[in-house]
């Protein structure tokens, strides 16, 4: 019978145990909630401080170095004559609407000389209202008309810059065809046609079509340059009834040109509003957040002995 031999004794098994300390609740102490402070007024210091802004008066940053933003553009130089134009337009549009009228009653006193004699006060007062009214109107007329016609070259180079082009005439064509008589008279109707297809940011490969009121305002145009013409003519002509005549035409020479004030009033204020259509006053003032490719400004460094 072999040997009977004792088991082998097993090893214990050793496990790994980490233990880990953890402080009982409300062992540590608890975060106080700060306590707003009173407000004790700005604040003040026992001598002035070093740090602040420069000593400059604040403006608009529209002027970024390297780039063309310091310059007037064409639609703020746009804004800045139609301000001035319409209140002219509508003064020049109500003295002419009085040498009409101022007409018209001589026209009535002429009438009535026919049949009997008139007071020489009467009279007197007519003629002093006749020459003032009409001298006015003619030294007026000068004013609106130039605004006007700066106006027009202004805004096409405003509508060009708009649409990123170039106008579609010359400078000295636009003058010839707006100042030259009887060549304006058909010549400023594409000038006008071409400034509002600019102006409505239509493509140069469709053809200009004039509004309604392009349309009205060359209608009264023409009218009164053709009144115009007929009253120089009929200064040469003698006689009562030719005197009449020419009374006649003048008032409705100048009616005409009240109503071309007022039509060019109209004009001026819809192609400016589609050109410029927010209001200065209206406009929030922005900041410069950030400048993409720009230059550097030129700064000075700073000093060694700055604290900041």
């Amino acid at each position: 019978m072999p040997p009977v031999r004792p088991a082998p004794m097993r090893q214990p098994v050793r496990h790994r145990v980490r233990w880990v300390a953890s402080p009982p609740p409300g062992a540590l102490p608890q975060r106080r909630e700060p306590v707003a402070e009173r407000y004790a007024g700005p604040p003040s210091y026992p001598v002035p401080p070093r740090w602040g802004f420069p000593n400059l008066v604040w403006r608009r940053s529209t002027a970024v170095p390297g780039t063309a933003s310091g310059e007037v553009t064409a639609g703020e130089r746009l804004r800045v004559i139609t301000r001035s134009l319409l209140p002219v337009l509508w003064t020049f549009a109500a003295l002419a609407v009085v040498a009409s009228a101022a007409e018209i009653w001589r026209y009535v006193l002429l009438v009535q000389s026919r049949d009997s004699a008139l007071s020489t006060s009467v009279v007197s007062v007519s003629d002093s209202f006749v020459i003032t009214a009409g001298l006015l109107t003619t030294i007026l007329s000068l004013l609106p008309s130039g605004l006007t016609v700066w106006w027009l070259l202004v805004a096409r180079h405003a509508a060009a810059d708009r649409c990123g082009e170039v106008p579609p005439r010359r400078l000295w064509h636009v003058l010839v065809f707006v100042l030259v008589p009887v060549v304006n008279l058909i010549m400023v109707l594409p000038v006008v046609a071409e400034l509002e297809h600019a102006v409505l940011r239509r493509t140069r490969e469709t053809r200009p079509k004039p509004s309604r009121l392009v349309l009205i305002w060359w209608g009264v145009w023409a009218l009164n340059w053709v009144l115009l013409g007929l009253v120089i003519v009929w200064r040469f002509r003698d006689g009562v009834q030719a005197l009449a005549d020419g009374v006649v035409l003048v008032a409705l020479t100048d009616l005409a040109a009240a109503g071309l004030a007022v039509v060019t009033a109209l004009l001026v204020k819809r192609m400016s509003g589609l050109l410029a259509p927010v209001a200065e006053k209206r406009l929030r003032l922005l900041r410069v957040l950030k400048v993409d490719g720009a230059p550097d400004p030129d700064r000075r460094e700073r000093p060694a002995s700055s604290v900041r």
